[in-house]
């Protein structure tokens, strides 16, 4: 998989990284056991929840860190 940027959306990251899913439900970007749509980009996800830029930014370097050692 490539690498995951704010413009990747939801449903897209949780199919091919499912490790992602309770990091994401951790950090309060809501996902599919939550009753919230999974749909829209993880930017406009995370915006919508009061991320500032620099969070998300942690958010997808962690996603990516997560992605490569399940690549390992």
């Amino acid at each position: 998989m490539k690498a995951i940027t704010k413009n990747d959306e939801i449903e897209f990251i949780f199919k091919n990284l499912p490790e992602s899913i309770p990091y994401l439900m951790k950090k309060g970007v809501c996902g599919i056991n939550c009753g919230q749509p999974r749909w829209g980009t993880l930017q406009f996800v995370s915006t919508e929840r009061g991320f500032s830029d620099s969070d998300i930014d942690l958010m997808i370097k962690d996603l990516n860190i997560m992605l490569l050692l399940v690549q390992v």
